[in-house]
């Protein structure tokens, strides 16, 4: 398993009419991660070193146009927060560690285990709204062009956690940059590509590091 640390990684649609926009509950995973933040607050201890999350990644191409219009946002809005790496813009799809280290092997097994029964076609995505979330990030956004992203983070949390659970909505997005300066909703040109598998990464909190652990090829 450990040769999966440092294999390298590449990353749909229209809504049907009628279609219902799929919504998300907190799993068991997420309940998981709460308590474990709830006892941080609660006692001292060690702050989390170690992130692992499944993600959609743009493609190279399509990285750097996100990142030159980032710049171009960011000046255009007086923003002064740092932008993310280019290698770093993403859409996250669902958090399966945070702790002090690396997860076991045979856990990080199980996880691509779980993603790999995950059936579903490559898919187009779009985003054509910049707007900011309360925390100050300013991300990219959109609404039917996300759709595609929606199913497939229904079917990936479904499949890393059956357990029933209230119904949560789930925001597709990519994140430029955070700042303290709010910026309203607005449209943009669209920024689209073409979503043909997932990604485990591993992120080394603080330290701007992302490392691809594995890629799953959508089928």
């Amino acid at each position: 398993m450990s040769a999966l640390f440092g294999a390298t990684v590449e990353t749909f649609g229209a809504r049907q009419p009628g279609a219902q926009r799929p919504e998300q509950g907190p799993s068991r995973l997420g309940v998981d991660r709460l308590r474990r933040r709830h006892a941080g607050m609660s006692r001292p201890g060690p702050r989390f070193t170690d992130r692992l999350f499944f993600a959609v990644l743009p493609d190279a191409e399509t990285a750097e146009r996100i990142a030159e219009c980032a710049a171009a946002w960011r000046a255009a809005h007086g923003l002064t927060g740092r932008l993310l790496d280019t290698g770093h813009f993403h859409v996250a799809l669902a958090s399966v560690h945070e702790g002090c280290g690396q997860p076991d092997a045979d856990e990080i097994d199980r996880w691509l285990a779980d993603a790999r029964g995950i059936s579903m076609p490559s898919f187009r995505v779009g985003f054509d709204r910049l707007m900011s979330f309360a925390n100050g990030a300013l991300v990219l956004t959109g609404d039917d062009s996300t759709v595609g992203m929606e199913v497939l983070q229904q079917r990936l949390s479904d499949s890393l956690d059956a357990t029933p659970r209230p119904a949560r909505r789930y925001t597709p997005h990519v994140t430029l940059l955070h700042d303290g300066r709010h910026v309203d909703a607005k449209p943009v040109v669209p920024i689209a590509w073409t979503v043909r598998e997932i990604v485990l990464v591993h992120s080394r909190v603080g330290q701007t590091v992302h490392r691809h652990v594995a890629r799953i090829p959508l089928s």
